[in-house]
């Protein structure tokens, strides 16, 4: 798929532009903490395409992983994150992960999050493939939007950052090969206003891209915008084909797909089939094995028939326990006329998770001088090809305070030297002018064209896969190039664009990758092969698709 350097409808060079030590981009726990840590140093804008509640991390439940108990080690916390991600985890990222984990949590705490307690200790929960309890929650199960609220008032408050709402990053902005802001477009009601973004330092942290598929966890705006910005400008992805399916997302008739925190399973829920069986009792690890593991044993129940159905049984437990450490999941499924404490829960796996993502080092740094990715969106080598539950809200901490810190260290105040008009940029490919564009276009075309794609992809690369079926994948992708009409002009055919590209490459990938590891299961090659497969799949705009080895 060929896409065009730049997308955005506006001439960089011509829109308003403000000058800040950094620019960034996403306001989930990656990017707010990343924003506060380099505040110390300089003025920083942060850009997020909604409000700060649409991120996943306000709707992250089960809780943050750091080895904090009497009885964890970081080495048990390294073991379990390597066991999980099945021979792709980069160790030394994975080293410093859990080693730093436990100062994050501290530091978080001093920033205004709380995590729950009990007889004064911290309130460990264990979840899947954990072999510990070394999962802190807060607010029983809403710890994401506890730690991101606390982050949003010191965001908030702080007078080196400035927040821009409802704010679409469309394009990155490089000079001499280096990146030195951002294009985006603000939406408010009827009025669409460009502006452009210049600075010495530009964080990525836009989430994932759930939004690919049918059933999701992940809200709206997850539509794999930091990728595909990343991949236009030349930067290196990878990882693209193992995408995390959550394995117990509501699954009522007509009711979104909630998820339902893997903690309900560490405090002893049980997964049954239609008929009560117990499907995964002769499991080594039973209901707590890895999420590919799990997701899979509940696809393959409920691809047995059209009437079959897979529930999670939590009636083990009384109501009032039940509200207590679930208040948010226990209201949401009285809500949908389920009782937990007496009725079994319908469930059905969701897209979750992207393990693969934008290159960097334990920094942050991707392969653009001056563009750091963190959190979902980057790849830092940490969740390998199956990521270890509840590891993604403290990799997005640990890793953003990393970039903040290497940011300051290359130069952070250099932005007054930065210039999108002088002779240097005359061959950076900014567009000339701006064509004229059809107009009206479709009207809701593109919102059809998403849906159009999310089943196809749910259908034909989701938890099962093979060779015909990602072939049907293709194809039916490449009827939507021609829908692809540039320059777009405001947010929904900026996702459009963002989410093909990002369809395109996970497509990719998995093609290519004639394996089954982890997230990443084909029918035609079932087995692991370490041999040939023990390696990343890298894409780069100029070079295509590539093999890099895993360090070891």
């Amino acid at each position: 798929m060929v896409v065009p350097r730049y997308v955005a409808s506006v001439d960089p060079r011509e829109a308003p532009a403000h000058e800040v030590d950094a620019v960034v981009i996403g306001a989930g726990i990656a990017g707010l903490y990343a924003a506060l840590k380099l505040a110390a140093w300089g003025k920083v804008a942060v850009l997020y395409k909604g409000a700060p509640e649409d991120s996943n991390t306000f709707a992250a439940q089960g809780g943050i992983a750091a080895a904090v108990g009497l009885d964890d080690s970081p080495d048990l916390h390294a073991q379990d994150t390597l066991a999980a991600g099945a021979g792709l985890n980069e160790p030394e990222a994975v080293r410093t992960l859990v080693e730093e984990a436990p100062s994050v949590i501290r530091d978080l705490i001093e920033q205004g999050a709380s995590f729950d307690r009990s007889d004064g200790e911290y309130a460990l929960t264990r979840e899947a493939a954990h072999s510990r309890r070394r999962i802190l929650h807060s607010g029983g199960d809403a710890t994401g939007k506890g730690i991101a609220s606390a982050l949003l008032r010191q965001v908030g408050r702080h007078p080196n950052i400035t927040l821009w709402e409802q704010t679409m990053v469309v394009d990155l902005l490089t000079v001499g090969g280096r990146c030195v802001g951002a294009v985006a477009v603000q939406e408010d009601g009827r009025e669409t206003v460009w502006h452009v973004f210049v600075g010495a330092a530009t964080i990525l942290a836009t989430g994932g891209a759930g939004q690919l598929f049918a059933r999701t966890t992940n809200p709206a705006g997850a539509t794999g915008d930091g990728i595909a910005l990343a991949y236009r400008a030349g930067a290196e992805v990878r990882d693209l084909e193992f995408v995390q399916f959550h394995p117990t997302a509501y699954a009522g008739e007509g009711a979104p797909a909630f998820l339902l925190s893997e903690a309900l399973r560490g405090e002893g829920a049980v997964l049954r089939n239609r008929d009560g069986h117990r499907f995964l009792e002769n499991h080594p690890q039973r209901e707590l094995a890895p999420r590919d593991v799990v997701a899979r044993a509940i696809a393959k129940e409920l691809n047995q028939g059209e009437e079959s159905r897979v529930y999670l049984d939590m009636t083990h437990r009384p109501a009032e326990w039940l509200r207590d450490r679930f208040p948010n999941i226990y209201d949401f499924l009285l809500g949908q006329g389920v009782d937990m404490a007496r009725h079994w829960i319908p469930v059905a796996p969701a897209a979750h998770y992207m393990m693969g993502g934008v290159v960097t080092d334990l920094d942050g740094r991707t392969t653009i001088p001056g563009l750091f990715a963190v959190g979902e969106t980057a790849s830092t080598g940490v969740q390998g090809a199956n990521r270890l539950a509840s590891n993604s809200l403290i990799e997005g901490a640990v890793f953003a305070r990393r970039a903040a810190e290497r940011a300051r260290q290359e130069g952070f105040r250099r932005r007054r030297s930065l210039s999108l008009k002088g002779p240097e940029v005359a061959d950076e490919g900014f567009p000339s002018s701006v064509r004229s564009l059809p107009d009206p276009r479709v009207p809701g075309a593109i919102e059809s064209f998403r849906r159009e794609l999310q089943r196809l992809m749910m259908k034909e690369v989701g938890v099962f896969r093979s060779g015909d079926s990602i072939a049907r994948a293709l194809s039916g992708l490449g009827r939507w190039l021609p829908s692809l009409v540039y320059p777009v002009r405001n947010r929904a055919e900026a996702e459009w664009v963002n989410l093909l590209t990002t369809a395109f490459l996970v497509v990719e990938a998995a093609q290519l990758r004639k394996e089954s590891r982890g997230a990443h299961y084909r029918h035609d090659f079932p087995e692991t092969n370490d041999t040939e497969w023990r390696a990343h799949l890298v894409f780069s705009r100029d070079r295509g698709a590539y093999i890099r080895e895993v360090d070891r």
